[in-house]
């Protein structure tokens, strides 16, 4: 019998806490009966939720801290007032120890990715990790990063992004060499801020052995895929998603108010509905749940913090996905192979 996946949860991370973190696990772990939790939080507040979910609570063990990191909180001050004791510390803190194999939190990004730092650090020649996500195309799905853990980024930044994240791609869509594009504001080489044209000219003259560099690509080449791996800073990325999210929901809306307006529309939905199922799936945003901070010692899932419980089990199920297939290992041992094979000018970038 295969070894059970342990994931720990940051309970009260999130706009909401227990209330959306524990019905999201349950529905997780009905997709996957071979993880058991680790439930960091205020007990009573979880024990309500798992007195409502008994398969879930046979599965699980409650870790009681009455501190928790709230969603406005600095890193910094994150760090001083939650080190040790919140309910995100310890969660971060079971997968150094080995208590746990991932750690899952829709907690304050900032203060997640300061504590995965201090206490998981990060892999050699990574100074600052990123959240990627796959992200459905229209011709199948891309990595994109950064979305969100970093904001800004020099010319440097943007390079070892594009190396992790091409080592990303090389081990789930088992490519030799992914496409690599600039997310930009233009494909011509004037185009953009400074740093992101500095990076182009880098990525050009490297030639890196592990990624075909592509040049730019504009906001709409996301969708369209038309890279294997699409790289920004974190703050632009942050947008970009949250503003798919947006168009996903508010395109569902449009079709839900076109197809209830007459009895005809109403009808023809009736013969279509099949087909407009499969488009709500295809679109839900929640799918798009679940980012990993590549570059760090552990896997750590990031959740959107205003997620609901399906959204958030989409999350676990990253989380579950990256320990069962042993992503993560294969990612860093394809980015530390690649290291010792590059030139001492690409080692410099990813210092």
């Amino acid at each position: 019998m295969p070894q059970k996946v342990r994931i720990a949860l940051d309970a009260m991370g999130g706009d909401i806490g227990a209330s959306v973190v524990i019905p999201g696990a349950a529905i997780s772990l009905g997709r996957h009966p071979d993880t058991e939790f680790l439930l960091f939080g205020d007990s009573k507040q979880i024990e309500t939720q798992l007195a409502k979910l008994p398969a879930l609570k046979a599965a699980s063990r409650v870790v009681h801290t009455d501190v928790a990191i709230a969603m406005d909180d600095k890193p910094s001050q994150a760090l001083r007032r939650g080190r040790k004791t919140s309910s995100m510390w310890l969660a971060i803190d079971a997968v150094k120890k080995g208590e746990a194999d991932a750690v899952v939190s829709a907690g304050n990004t900032g203060a997640l990715m300061a504590m995965a730092r201090f206490n998981l650090r990060t892999l050699p020649g990574i100074d600052r990790p990123a959240i990627a996500a796959v992200w459905p195309t229209m011709r199948g799905e891309s990595v994109v990063l950064d979305l969100g853990a970093t904001i800004g980024g020099d010319a440097h930044h943007l390079t070892a992004l594009a190396v992790m994240g091409s080592a990303m791609a090389r081990v789930l869509f088992d490519l030799e060499r992914p496409t690599v594009g600039l997310l930009n504001i233009g494909v011509e080489e004037v185009k953009g801020v400074e740093q992101v044209r500095a990076a182009a000219d880098m990525l050009r003259t490297l030639n890196l052995p592990q990624l075909e560099f592509i040049g730019f690509t504009e906001g709409d080449g996301i969708s369209k895929g038309s890279a294997d791996v699409i790289v920004t800073e974190g703050f632009t990325g942050n947008i970009a998603l949250k503003a798919a999210e947006g168009t996903a929901r508010q395109i569902g809306e449009y079709l839900r108010s076109a197809m209830s307006r007459t009895w005809s529309s109403r009808i023809g939905y009736l013969f279509a509905r099949g087909a407009f199922k499969a488009l709500r799936d295809k679109m839900d945003p929640r799918k798009l749940n679940g980012g990993v901070f590549l570059g760090l010692n552990g896997v750590v899932v990031k959740s959107h913090g205003g997620t609901d419980s399906d959204g958030f089990a989409y999350a676990v199920d990253v989380g579950y996905e990256m320990v069962r297939f042993d992503l993560l290992n294969k990612i860093n041992q394809t980015l530390n192979r690649d290291s010792g094979a590059l030139t001492p000018a690409v080692q410099g970038v990813l210092s």
